[in-house]
């Protein structure tokens, strides 16, 4: 099931960690309880500026039985279409922010007997909240995490309090034998990928080619596919509007900058909430969520994250 809030919180404090990232501790506004979400959980915060607002999904790096808060990590991004930059100049302790309801696509499998988790850069912060249950619990684990050298200081903190015996930090994918690591996984071990797509492309297919199967492979995208493109437009069929999309606007920005009310949860082609059907026009589909076979159809498209390959599109809105 999918909830939507809205949320209410309270900024209790922002914290810079190093040159990009920065990290938000919410509470509920009126200082009462939270909603849970589990370990791998996300909220989507509703962010206004002087003159747009943006809708971000972001992974909860809090515990994940914490009721008293929500942690988010955020980092800047170099090309950010606004909401990232906006968070790093000018959200700060005090700040009141709208949040849709926690929701978790990327829950942790409650019948692995271990837990590899490969992650890159941002990618790291859904596994914080799975380091804290496996603390809890016992649970076997093992954590290879990539990163930009000038980064791994800020990883290495956060990942201080989950011990070093498990968890190992790569400044670079040289070295990093992949496939080696695949390979001599125990028996009913899962695995967990999050971070650029190049990254998790290359663990997924790994994996797959090394036989494991698709219910022990999980992952979850960011949405960094969805910058970039030739400009196109969009034919909504219910009321005949036709909207430009920009070379580097998302077809969902590009809704919401028509005042279009269109759904969308995750922001990252992973949850399936903003699915539409597609009456014309052929996809360029980015997303985490439609198989292989829907994509090849061409009858859906995830407005989050998927663009044209020609020059127009019509969709059921």
């Amino acid at each position: 099931m999918i909830a939507h809030g809205p949320l209410t919180l309270k900024v209790r404090s922002a914290e810079p960690l190093g040159h990009s990232l920065k990290r938000l501790v919410l509470e509920a506004a009126d200082g009462g309880p939270l909603p849970s979400a589990g370990a791998g959980g996300h909220i989507q915060l509703r962010l206004k500026g002087p003159t747009r607002g943006w809708r971000n999904a972001y992974s909860l790096t809090s515990p994940p039985d914490a009721r008293d808060h929500y942690a988010i990590i955020v980092r800047r991004v170099s090309q950010s279409r606004g909401g990232s930059a906006f968070v790093h100049e000018a959200v700060g302790a005090g700040t009141i922010v709208e949040a849709g309801m926690p929701n978790n696509f990327f829950a942790v499998s409650n019948v692995a007997r271990k837990h590899l988790l490969v992650s890159g850069g941002i990618g790291l912060t859904p596994f914080l909240s799975y380091l804290e249950q496996f603390r809890q619990r016992g649970s076997p684990f093992e954590l290879h995490h990539l990163c930009r050298a000038e980064d791994m200081p800020v990883f290495a903190r956060l990942l201080e309090p989950f011990g070093a015996r498990s968890i190992h930090l790569h400044p670079t994918r040289r070295g990093f034998d992949l496939a080696a690591l695949l390979a001599r996984q125990p028996l009913g071990t899962h695995l967990y990928t999050c971070g650029p797509h190049s990254l998790m492309d290359q663990v997924l297919s790994t994996a797959s080619d090394l036989g494991w199967p698709a219910s022990k492979r999980h992952a979850e995208s960011f949405g960094e596919t969805a910058v970039g493109g030739a400009p196109f437009h969009v034919l909504l069929a219910r009321s005949g509007i036709e909207i430009a999309v920009g070379p580097e606007q998302s077809l969902l920005e590009a809704l919401e900058a028509a005042g279009i009310d269109a759904p969308c949860l995750c922001r990252g082609g992973a949850c399936g909430e903003c699915r539409l059907p597609l009456l014309e026009g052929v996809a360029d589909h980015r997303d985490d969520f439609l198989s292989a076979e829907e994509h090849a159809a061409g009858k859906l498209i995830l407005t989050c994250v998927s663009r044209a390959k020609g020059p127009r599109l019509v969709i059921d809105l």
